[in-house]
């Protein structure tokens, strides 16, 4: 489980992304670099980072599912993700 300080900023950081999107957009459409260079650092997509939506684990996330690959496994071998099984031959 990930410290509930790192989700808590990460969900911060999601928050000023999706506050400042358009004006991003706007500014690097009319090519205002220095414009940008004055929003805040998390205002930029590249800072947030994907998170297992359960554990919060940050490494080993499969993007499809929203999971960390230990839950993923978890959850296919339970039979809880529609449309995955475990492979045998």
């Amino acid at each position: 489980m990930a410290k509930k300080a790192w989700i808590a900023r990460n969900e911060k950081r999601k928050k000023t992304v999706e506050k400042y999107a358009e004006k991003r957009k706007a500014l690097k459409e009319a090519g205002d670099y220095e414009g940008l260079q004055k929003l805040p650092r998390n205002a930029s997509p590249t800072r947030v980072r994907n998170r297992c939506s359960i554990t919060g684990r940050s490494r080993g996330f499969i993007g499809k599912y929203g999971v960390s690959r230990i839950k993923f496994r978890e959850l296919a071998s339970n039979g809880d993700l529609p449309g995955v099984k475990k492979a045998s031959w």
